[in-house]
């Protein structure tokens, strides 16, 4: 039976166990925003959450829940999409952090799911100024579009992302609510998948950037969950 490593679901004791197998903690972000008509609002943050959770039953260590409040990006209009600004998430990661040294843990990985430049400044700057403090606790700042060798590139709720949450999350993928593509193909200029057409809710792939999710396969979502988790476990051991 596998270990549980989500945080909230541990007594006192089972932490401290834990945590003397591998001092490391996993502080998960993502954001609420569209994710095209397919997929749930807050996909950032479970295929964030869902990687750490891998990653540490695989190597140790623990997960926290995950924070779906997140900022940046280019769907701050869009439905059911909810950005923060920076100031008003830092203090809480560090707040989790200074706690998180005061009990002793050794590193604690900041990773988000949602990888718009502002959120991975946001996070980066974080890391940077906790480091500069010289504490015991060394912070490390990743987000999932820096994986550079899992088979796809990133993008916004096409291909990788639905295939990635697919291999988490099949119950919340929803291709069934995309228009089919025999009666409405994207038909994007110069077959460009991330142009402005795409912000337009005619489109039958509005507010998705990259590649048609409707050639999804489910054959890809373990290969890449699998390459997705190895990669943040050398990120890991490597820092």
């Amino acid at each position: 039976m596998t270990e549980e490593v989500r945080l909230e679901r541990l007594v006192p004791d089972e932490i401290r166990a834990a945590l003397k197998r591998r001092s490391l903690v996993f502080i998960t972000l993502g954001t609420v925003e569209w994710h095209g008509a397919h997929l749930p609002v807050g996909l950032d943050a479970l295929t964030a959450h869902g990687l750490c959770l891998r990653a540490a039953e695989a190597a140790g260590g623990l997960v926290l829940p995950p924070l779906f409040f997140g900022t940046g990006g280019g769907h701050g209009a869009y439905p059911w999409t909810i950005m923060v600004p920076p100031d008003q998430i830092e203090p809480l990661i560090m707040a989790s952090l200074a706690r998180l040294q005061d009990f002793g843990v050794q590193k604690a990985v900041l990773f988000s799911g949602h990888f718009a430049e502002t959120q991975i400044t946001m996070i980066e700057r974080v890391a940077s100024r906790w480091n500069a403090g010289g504490g015991p606790l060394a912070v490390l700042a990743l987000a999932v579009n820096q994986c550079t060798d899992c088979g796809f590139a990133p993008d916004h709720a096409a291909l990788f992302e639905t295939t990635l949450l697919a291999a988490l999350h099949p119950d919340l993928v929803k291709l069934h609510l995309l228009p089919p593509v025999s009666t409405a193909p994207a038909l994007d200029p110069d077959d460009n998948p991330m142009g402005p057409q795409r912000h337009d809710p005619g489109h039958p792939l509005y507010g998705i950037f990259g590649p048609d999710p409707r050639t999804f396969r489910m054959s890809q979502a373990e290969p890449l969950l699998g390459a997705m988790v190895n990669w943040l476990l050398r990120e890991v051991r490597e820092s």
